[in-house]
């Protein structure tokens, strides 16, 4: 009978998170159980728990999901943790309804430590569900919520970082994680070493394309099929025909000898010469790493952005024909 009981008032609390949703106007595709349960958790909110007991706990999506079968007994699997951020917290961040790492706002939302919180507005409205004035503030939310959204659109425009391309042209990469070092690589790197280099692509943390000139990539006789197989930073330096292929490593790994074949396989047909850069934050980043890394590539060191360092070979700095 208690197994019943309490497995009525889960059933109960979803289907009312599921009004709550409906009546702050989320898009049809997140009205369902997966959505419901991560706003139950955001919340703090247990089967018991009454509406104005909610709280604001700081949450990843592991331990979100850890919540969703610890108090309401549905169990997600493992590699279903990526729909629950893309299907149901991006479209409540861009909602307005939950801010990413209030904690630590440079940290990116696809880093392993990314947490989430419930708006401080949202928050007081839902606290007052189910009481008499629950219409009115709901209301009375609604009337300024497009407000909200553009206040934290603006915040996050603000904090991204601003990288000017050799032709003039600013683009702007989401802060934190290995975009701190893309944009080292394009300040410091890029003048150094390839200079009067021209951009083909930028990579970003969130988006994958922050910049992209796929015509001029097409003129060197490559065209690409495979989005996720490019590396951070592409450049053409012209004077020399080298395409510098850089990878900015962070998280990820550098140049190592399978990651050289996945590249010289991905720019295959290229008529300018592949040039193959690991770049780092630092020596300590690097030690690693130094194992891994491939002959007949490059490394660079953003805290000595002056130096590079050869992996053997006959020329430095340049391509190898097979």
């Amino acid at each position: 009978m208690g197994n019943k009981t309490s497995g009525k008032k889960a059933e109960d609390k979803i289907k009312e998170a599921l009004s709550i949703l409906n009546n702050l106007g989320v898009p049809r595709q997140q009205q369902n159980e997966r959505s419901a349960l991560t706003l139950l958790s955001l919340l703090g909110l247990k089967p018991a728990s009454k509406w104005e007991d909610a709280t604001d706990p700081l949450m990843g999506i592991t331990p979100m999901m850890e919540f969703f079968e610890q108090h309401y007994g549905k169990k997600y699997a493992p590699n279903t943790r990526e729909t629950v951020r893309r299907q149901t917290v991006h479209q409540f961040m861009q909602a307005a309804l939950i801010v990413a790492n209030p904690d630590k706002p440079s940290r990116p939302t696809n880093s392993p430590k990314a947490v989430y919180q419930i708006e401080p507005s949202v928050l007081k409205l839902l606290r007052g569900f189910g009481k008499p004035e629950w219409k009115w503030n709901l209301h009375k939310y609604l009337r300024t919520v497009e407000t909200l959204k553009k206040r934290y659109a603006r915040e996050r425009e603000m904090r991204r970082l601003p990288v000017r391309l050799a032709n003039g042209q600013e683009i702007r990469l989401s802060p934190g994680g290995q975009n701190v070092l893309v944009k080292k690589i394009m300040d410091d790197f890029c003048p150094l070493f390839t200079p009067g280099s021209y951009v083909i692509y930028v990579g970003d943390t969130q988006a994958k394309w922050a910049y992209f000139d796929s015509d001029a990539l097409a003129l060197l006789g490559v065209e690409i099929q495979e989005h996720g197989k490019m590396p951070d930073v592409v450049v053409h330096q012209a004077e020399k025909n080298w395409l510098v292929l850089i990878e900015a490593v962070t998280s990820h790994g550098p140049v190592n000898p399978k990651r050289r074949q996945e590249l010289k396989e991905l720019f295959t047909g290229s008529t300018a010469g592949l040039v193959f850069v690991t770049a780092f934050l630092d020596r300590k980043a690097m030690l690693k790493y130094l194992n891994d890394i491939s002959w007949e590539t490059e490394a660079w060191i953003a805290e000595s952005p002056t130096h590079l360092i050869h992996f053997n070979g006959e020329r430095f700095l340049g391509p190898y024909e097979e």
